[in-house]
């Protein structure tokens, strides 16, 4: 077995094969991957989405063909978009829990059905084929919101719990955008601005430690506010200091640069 796809709502993914090692990402219901290496009951995966690599207990995992991975390469990301949804298998209608960001690969839009491996689904609410257009900052922001008091916990990138990076890049998924998955690496796209007075709702702000290492992103809402997760889905100020938490006072942020992502 060299390739697997996510068939339960949540797997964490681990910096190590152990139980006992730190969460690093999760993997999404109907998100795909290649297997790289094999230890014992753990597997070691390459997300397709964003390239991250990590451990994932190997009986969580569902096996596919290589020719059905370089399918779902091709496919466009139907994600969905509500905050929780419930998705039915065909033959015995069992349900299970979704979150957003969840891929349903060869989505007919029409029937309200798609594929995961041999299993047939049906779902109900809304889903994101592709946001782009004319309102797209303002989805942005919208979906953003939407998490609004969710618990940080590092890995995260589900409304039960977020990372900062983990938070940016559901949003831009949510949004038909992929984002690499730490901040350190999304830095690394889009153009930068010269002056916070010139961000837009929906760019980036990345903010750097004493040793000059990219470890915090945030959406920017409008020129002086940001939403971000830490501690929780949180609302703050921002300059070109950084940010300034309103509730404790002071800044705990150092800003580094603030980057276009949408063109």
């Amino acid at each position: 077995m060299n390739y697997g796809i996510s068939d339960l709502s949540i797997i964490p993914v681990r910096k190590e094969p152990a139980e006992s090692s730190e969460m690093v990402t999760q993997l999404l219901f109907g998100e795909h991957f290649e297997i790289i290496e094999h230890a014992e009951n753990w597997s070691k995966v390459r997300l397709a989405f964003d390239d991250y690599e990590g451990w994932v207990d190997s009986k969580m995992m569902t096996p596919i063909e290589e020719g059905l991975y370089q399918d779902l390469n091709k496919e466009l990301q139907v994600v969905a978009n509500d905050t929780f949804n419930l998705v039915f298998q065909e033959k015995d209608y069992s349900n299970k829990l979704i979150v957003p960001g969840s891929s349903f690969p060869f989505c007919d839009l029409e029937k309200k059905s798609f594929q995961i491996a041999d299993k047939k689904y049906f779902y109900q609410g809304k889903v994101s084929e592709n946001a782009n257009g004319e309102n797209i900052r303002d989805s942005i922001i919208e979906s953003a919101l939407k998490y609004f008091n969710s618990p940080y916990l590092w890995g995260g990138r589900t409304p039960y719990v977020f990372d900062c990076s983990g938070l940016t890049q559901i949003v831009y998924k949510l949004n038909g955008m992929v984002l690499p998955r730490d901040a350190s690496q999304q830095v690394k796209v889009g153009d930068p601005l010269t002056f916070v007075e010139e961000a837009l709702p929906g760019d980036l702000a990345f903010f750097d430690n004493e040793e000059g290492r990219i470890t915090h992103v945030g959406i920017i809402w409008d020129r002086h506010k940001i939403i971000h997760a830490s501690g929780k889905v949180r609302i703050d100020n921002v300059d070109h200091q950084g940010i300034f938490n309103v509730d404790e006072k002071r800044y705990t942020h150092k800003l580094r640069v603030i980057k276009r992502i949408i063109k």
